[in-house]
């Protein structure tokens, strides 16, 4: 049965192969530099010989008279695998490269109408374009009789076909002295920019009895340009001769033109060449072209050949057309064939399988019970294993409220004292500041708590409602007041809409519905950055079901994708880590809407925003008539001590030992600078990518960065201030809540220089950022001694810096107008930041820098020449002899002459 299986399937395999084509198959790049006419009827010529030759395929690519472009063409044509290039330089020089790569990858190169600037190539096609400039030459000096002016329009500068015409041209025209050339305009090969350049020159005055362009559609601008100027009196002559209408042929014809020189495309030849070089076959590496002129005496027979020829071209087409449409009903018969016997061998086939099919059916049968069986025993299991884990996590969750409740006696007791100290007073300010800071981040921690006992409350079913007239409209207007304050500090465009004055006095739980506002308003500031914008909504819907208010909150955010959509409101989803919150918020504001009957929906695109809809039942019953209406109330203090942290702080810059300091919690910065404000200056900043930005401004002296941060990481600042030439000598100390030694390593893999976790002491984070700033002097050795750098724990960028800075003062030396600023831009920096990297290195100035090394450039000259001071003054970039006495004595304790009497004695 096996052997009878394999026999069908090499059966098979037989008609498949019998229907695969079989005949070698050559793939062709060509590499056009612009897209013209003459160039047109070059790539039609080529694909039109290419059908004469089997299994030939031909891919053009045009660069638009882009070198990049064409250089990178060529490079897709070598990965592709080219069999063989044809290639039409744009810039000789500019392209070179990549035909070289080409030609050393063992690619054929066929070079056609232009060349590159090296041999790498295998054949060349081509007019003599020396010798098209010299027959121009000779025509027009004798069209002129030996006398007149002529205006020369040459292609674009640099391709290897303007710069010859132009040479042949002078050649032939230096023989003539009455010949004047005004003047030689560079245009692209374009009619339009050469139409400029004509434009330009009449307005200007030039006048020339011959205009000779390099080609037809350059010779074509100029015309059309001086009969719109009515510059009469001007003959034209260019080169290419292309038939049809308005073209260069037709243009001396019609009398437009003197003359036109053919230049032929020749694609039918580099076919021909291409293919003799793809087969082994003997082939010429230089064709050199002719090009005979063509004015008005045999333009009409040049026009009727290229007439007979067009029409046999288009006969050939017609013909190829006919055979390819044979060739492919032939080939659709015989794959119809052949899938008929592949269908007839697939069936008895398939008849074989299922005839052993039914044999082993009580095998599988079998199988497939006592399969059955083990999976229903792993479902059981699997039951009960979620059963575990639902007890588990229940459990989980009973012991983890039941701390929230532990919580809450020892946050009274610390709330409590903490407001009493603070209306006391006579304290002074910086105990005042720790002590707000302490009673801020209590009541956070007693709102988050209050939101975990409130959930667990929700999910048990034991959450009721405490319905009161609320009047919405008044309540929503004050709560937005509150957040004004917050869109102003960070240019938030914060828009309050309420879109009727009717009557929006409802039966809500009051408290529950400011919790639902603020979490969403909350939620919204902190995911838009500065200069976004927040619009808050309240408007009336009615419908079948009946009427309903409808709260939206849309801002300009960072949005979310479609996953974190689908689980936004799940109890402790968190979309990132990075940004702060506990993941509670949006589920217990859904619980709060649902208990109202209410719904909240979300819709969000990632980079686009969100919009948060809460739709709540308008009802007024007993309720709303018999209790006075309630506006619940916001208060300014719980949104300062939930948001501040998304206020970017203003940075001092003050001088001194500089610390940035970045983290995107506000009361750790400020506890932070209030521990180092009177020994160092410090700067803040909110998050990675700003402090990335204030280092690179300040330069400071040490950073303390924290890990988990919005916008940029810690670990990725600190990569990129380690990459950075103006900060990589800056310490770096990392600051973290977890103790994982994963993520340490991962830090001081991104160059970090010490750890600090949270909580911490402040007096350890005194003593390791002194320690840090006072280990980095140990660079300042460095100019005195190269052999130390080697010992030091000193960065590969720090050492690359101090080397180019030296060698950069010792090249520079004798430049009396050698400045700071000078020195920056040629290091790449600004005036500000090299002053602070080269003080941090060596301790001193660029100026004194390069006055020491003036200096001692100085002694050596003295001790080890017979130069005079003034000439070693000025050698070595001084700007007086006096300046340099008063400065060496000052250096070295003497005057330059005492060292030249010792010499002498």
């Amino acid at each position: 049965m096996k052997n009878y299986i394999l026999t069908l399937l090499a059966v098979l395999c037989f008609l498949v192969s019998s229907c695969s084509d079989t005949r070698k198959q050559y793939y062709i790049g060509v590499s056009q530099c612009s897209d013209d006419d003459w160039r047109e009827k070059m790539n039609s010529e080529i694909l039109r010989e290419a059908m004469f030759y089997e299994g030939v395929e031909v891919e053009f690519l045009l660069a638009d008279d882009d070198n990049d472009k064409q250089s990178a063409d060529i490079d897709y044509f070598i990965e592709k695998g080219a069999d063989l290039l044809i290639v039409a330089p744009n810039e000789a020089d500019a392209v070179t490269p990549a035909v070289e790569r080409a030609f050393d990858a063992g690619i054929p190169v066929v070079l056609v109408d232009r060349k590159s600037s090296s041999e790498k190539y295998t054949a060349f096609l081509g007019g003599d374009n020396l010798a098209i400039g010299n027959d121009v030459g000779e025509y027009v000096a004798e069209l002129l009789s030996g006398e007149g002016r002529i205006l020369e329009i040459a292609g674009l500068k640099g391709s290897s076909p303007a710069v010859e015409r132009h040479e042949g041209f002078l050649s032939a025209v230096d023989g003539y002295p009455g010949i004047d050339v005004v003047g030689t305009v560079y245009s692209d090969w374009t009619e339009e920019s050469a139409a400029a350049l004509m434009d330009s020159l009449l307005r200007a005055g030039v006048y020339a009895d011959i205009v000779y362009a390099h080609n037809d559609r350059m010779a074509i601008g100029a015309l059309e340009t001086a009969k719109r100027l009515s510059s009469d009196g001007m003959l034209f002559v260019g080169v290419d001769a292309l038939p049809g209408e308005g073209n260069g042929v037709d243009r001396v014809l019609k009398g437009d033109m003197a003359a036109t020189f053919i230049y032929p495309t020749c694609g039918d030849k580099v076919m021909q060449v291409a293919m003799d070089i793809l087969q082994g076959r003997d082939f010429q590496r230089e064709t050199i072209l002719s090009a005979p002129l063509v004015s008005r005496s045999n333009a009409r027979v040049v026009l009727l050949q290229e007439e007979q020829i067009f029409n046999l071209d288009m006969k050939v087409e017609k013909l190829n057309g006919m055979i390819d449409a044979y060739l492919l009903k032939y080939s659709a018969q015989r794959i119809i064939l052949y899938s008929v016997i592949a269908v007839i061998v697939l069936f008895a086939a398939m008849l074989v399988v299922m005839i052993r099919a039914y044999w082993n059916g009580n095998r599988l049968n079998a199988r497939l019970l006592a399969q059955a069986k083990e999976l229903e025993e792993q479902r059981d299991r699997m039951v009960g294993l979620t059963k575990q884990l639902e007890e588990a996590t229940h459990a989980k969750l009973t012991f983890f409220t039941n701390v929230s409740h532990d919580f809450r006696t020892p946050l009274t007791l610390i709330a409590d004292p903490v407001e009493t100290l603070l209306e006391e007073g006579g304290l002074d300010e910086r105990h005042t500041s720790l002590l707000r800071l302490v009673n801020k981040n209590v009541k956070i921690l007693l709102r988050l708590v209050n939101q975990i006992l409130d959930f667990r409350t929700y999910e048990n079913g034991k959450m009721g409602l405490t319905l009161s007239g609320v009047n919405l409209k008044l309540s929503v207007q004050e709560w937005c007041n509150n957040f004004r304050s917050l869109a102003l500090k960070r240019h938030i465009c914060f828009d309050c809409r309420i879109d009727d004055d009717g009557d929006w006095i409802m039966d809500l739980d009051a408290e529950k519905i400011e919790r639902v506002f603020f979490n969403l308003v909350s939620n919204a500031f902190k995911f838009t950055p500065e200069n976004g914008a927040i619009d808050v909504r309240l408007s009336r819907k009615v419908s079948d079901d009946g009427e309903f208010a409808v709260l939206s909150v849309a801002d300009t955010g960072s949005g979310m994708s479609a996953g974190h959509v689908a689980h936004v409101f799940d109890m402790f989803y968190k979309i990132d880590v990075t940004h702060s919150g506990s993941g509670i918020g949006l589920a217990l504001t859904k619980a709060f809407v649902e208990l109202h009957d209410g719904t909240l929906t979300v819709n969000s695109e990632e980079g686009n925003g969100s919009r948060f809809v809460v739709e709540l039942p308008v009802r007024r019953n007993m309720v709303s008539e018999s209790v006075e209406t309630v506006t619940p109330k916001i208060a300014a203090s719980t949104v300062d001590a939930e948001l501040s942290d998304i206020v970017e702080p203003v940075s001092s810059q003050e001088s001194g030992t500089t610390v940035l300091v970045i983290d995107d919690n506000k009361d750790i910065r400020e506890y932070i600078a209030s521990i180092l404000k009177d020994d160092y200056t410090v700067i803040e900043a909110v998050d990675g990518q700003t402090g990335l930005r204030k280092a690179m401004k300040y330069v400071p002296d040490a950073i303390i960065c924290d890990v988990m941060m919005p916008v940029m990481d810690g670990l990725e600042c600190c990569r990129r201030l380690k990459n950075e030439l103006q900060t990589s000598h800056i310490p770096v100390m990392m600051l973290t809540a977890c103790t994982m030694d994963e993520q340490r390593i991962d830090g001081y893999e991104q160059g970090a220089d010490s750890y600090i976790s949270k909580p911490f002491s402040s007096r350890l984070l005194q003593v390791r950022l002194k320690n840090l700033i006072e280990n980095r002097c140990r660079l300042r050795r460095f100019f005195g001694d190269n052999t130390t750098l080697a010992k030091e724990s000193v960065s590969d960028l720090d050492k690359d810096f101090a080397a180019r800075f030296r060698k950069l003062i010792d090249e520079n030396l004798h430049d009396s107008d050698l400045s700071v600023e000078m020195l920056g831009e040629k290091m790449g920096l600004g005036r500000v930041q090299l002053y602070r990297k080269v003080k941090v290195l060596p301790n001193y100035s660029p100026v004194e820098l390069l006055r020491i090394a003036r200096l001692k450039r100085a002694a050596s000259l003295l001790a080890s020449s017979e130069k005079t001071v003034a000439e070693v003054t000025y050698e070595v970039g001084f700007s007086s002899p006096s300046y340099f006495t008063k400065c060496y004595k000052e250096y070295f304790g003497e005057n330059p002459t005492d060292l030249q009497r010792r010499k002498g004695k």
